[in-house]
C-alpha cells in the first residue's frame, strides 16, 4: 500500500520510545538483584525490589509494541509494502543476526561460569555456544544455546512487520479507511476497556497453558499480546484524534495503573508466603484481568503524558532516537559482563548497582559513538547508511565539466 497522504510523524512517540528502553536498562540492572532467575545473580538480593520492578514489568515492552506499531504503519503507507518489508529485514535481522553471533554469547559465558562451574576459556565456550551444546545443565534445565537473549524483541518484531504487510496486501487500498473505522471507535471509555478486555483474555486462556519462553515457536501467549498491540499501533497511526483522547484520559489511566499495581504487588506476596487459609492462586483468573488492565491503563497514561508534554524537537531528541538501537543491542552484555567482574569487589548492592547503571550507559553510548563513525558497523547495529554530505552549491559534476570546457 501507498499512499499520498501520510500519517504525520509524532515526536512524542519517539521521546517513549527512548524512556521505555532507558527503562530497560534500569530494570535488567534491578534483574540482577531480585529473586527472579536471571543469567547471573547478585550475592545480596534486595528484599522488597521486586514491588519496584513491577511498576514497568506489566506494559514496558507492550508500550514498545505499540510504538512500534505506530511506527510501523507510518512507515507502511509512505514506502508500500516491498519497500517497507525490505527495509525491516535489513533494519532488525542483520543487528540479530550479528548480535547472536558477537553480543549475546558473553551472557551465557558468564551465566555457566557462575551457575554450573565452567572453568573452560571464552573460545572454547564460544565453539560450543555456535555448535548448539546442551549439556550446561542446572536444576533449572539446561542452557538452550545459541540464543537470542535479550534481543528476542527483533525477531517478534520483523515476523509482526510481515503479518502487516501481509494484511495490507489483502486489504488494498481499503486499509488506511478500515484502521480508521476502527481507531475512530476506541473514545471514551471503550479506549479503555476494549484493549484491555482483548489483553485480559489473551491471559487468562493462554498464559498458563504457554507461559513466556521467547522463544518464537512456541510463545503463543506472548505472540497473541504483543502483536495485538503491533497491530493496534499500526492502525492508530490512521487516527491522530486518538492521541488527544489518550491525554484526556491519562491521570484516570494513571489511577487505575496505580491500583492495579498495588493489587498486583499483594497478590505476588499472598502466592509467595502462602499464608494458611489463604488459596492465591485461586485468584488467577481475577488478577489476570487486574494485570491486563494495570498494563493497558499505563501505556494510555504513558501516551497521553507524552503526546501533552514531549512533542518537541531538537538536538537531544535526534541524537538519542538514532542511539537507542545501538545501545539497546549491547547494554545486557555489558551489564552482566560488569556484574561479573564487579561481584569479588563486594560492593554495597545500592552503590553496585549506581556502579552498573553509569558504567553500562557510559559505554554503551561509547559504543554508539564509535559504531555511528564506521560506514560498516552501522547497519550491524541497526543504523542507516550515513546520508552524503550535502554539496555547496555549484559544486556539481555538471559545473565542473561546464568549467573545464570553458
Amino acid at each position: 500500500m501507498h499512499t499520498s497522504a501520510h500519517p504525520p510523524r509524532l515526536l512524542f512517540l519517539d521521546w517513549l520510545r527512548i524512556l521505555a528502553f532507558f527503562i530497560l536498562v534500569l530494570y535488567h540492572v534491578g534483574m540482577y538483584y531480585v529473586s527472579w532467575d536471571w543469567h547471573v545473580k547478585s550475592d545480596a538480593i534486595v528484599p522488597g525490589l521486586d514491588a519496584f520492578m513491577l511498576l514497568s514489568a506489566p506494559w514496558r515492552l507492550g508500550l514498545l509494541f505499540l510504538v512500534a506499531g505506530v511506527a510501523a504503519g507510518m512507515a507502511l503507507a509512505r514506502l508500500g509494502g516491498a519497500a517497507f518489508l525490505r527495509r525491516r529485514s535489513v533494519r532488525l535481522l542483520l543487528p540479530l543476526a550479528f548480535g547472536v553471533l558477537a553480543v549475546v554469547p558473553p551472557q551465557s559465558y558468564f551465566e555457566v561460569v557462575e551457575d554450573v562451574g565452567y572453568d573452560g576459556s571464552y573460545l572454547h565456550f564460544l565453539g560450543l555456544f555456535l555448535r548448539g551444546y546442551g549439556g550446561f545443565c542446572d536444576h533449572d534445565g539446561c542452557l538452550f544455546m545459541p540464543t537470542w537473549n535479550h534481543l528476542w524483541f527483533l525477531p517478534y518484531l520483523w515476523a509482526y512487520s510481515a503479518i502487516l504487510v501481509a494484511i495490507a496486501a489483502l486489504a488494498g487500498a481499503r486499509l488506511p479507511g478500515l484502521a480508521r473505522t476502527l481507531g475512530n471507535g476506541l473514545h471514551g471509555w471503550k479506549l479503555i476497556v476494549l484493549p484491555a478486555a482483548v489483553l485480559a483474555l489473551a491471559r487468562v486462556t493462554l498464559l498458563r497453558q504457554f507461559g513466556e519462553t521467547h522463544m518464537f515457536v512456541d510463545d503463543w501467549f506472548n505472540h497473541t499480546t504483543y502483536l495485538f498491540l503491533f497491530l493496534l499501533g499500526a492502525v492508530l497511526a490512521h487516527v491522530p484524534a486518538c492521541w488527544p483522547r489518550c491525554s484526556a484520559l491519562r491521570w484516570l489511566a494513571l489511577g487505575i495503573a496505580a491500583t492495579g499495581w498495588a493489587a498486583i504487588v499483594v497478590w505476588r506476596t499472598l502466592l509467595e508466603r502462602q499464608l494458611p487459609g489463604v488459596d492465591a492462586f485461586a485468584w488467577f483468573p481475577l488478577m489476570a484481568v487486574v494485570h491486563a488492565t494495570t498494563a493497558w491503563c499505563a501505556m494510555v497514561a504513558a501516551c497521553g503524558f507524552a503526546a501533552r508534554h514531549l512533542e518537541r524537537d531538537g538536538p537531544a531528541r535526534r541524537y538519542l532516537a538514532a542511539a537507542v538501537f545501538p545501545v539497546y543491542i549491547v547494554h545486557q552484555t555489558l551489564i552482566v559482563t560488569l556484574a561479573h567482574y564487579a561481584k569479588p569487589l563486594r560492593l554495597a548492592p545500592g552503590i553496585e548497582a549506581m556502579l552498573l547503571i553509569v558504567l553500562t550507559l557510559t559505554l554503551s553510548f561509547a559504543v554508539f559513538e564509535c559504531v555511528r563513525r564506521v560506514a560498516l558497523l552501522r547497519p550491524l547495529f541497526g543504523l542507516p547508511p550515513e546520508p552524503a554530505p550535502a554539496r555547496p552549491a555549484g559544486d556539481s559534476r555538471a559545473g565542473q565539466a561546464c568549467g573545464k570546457a570553458g
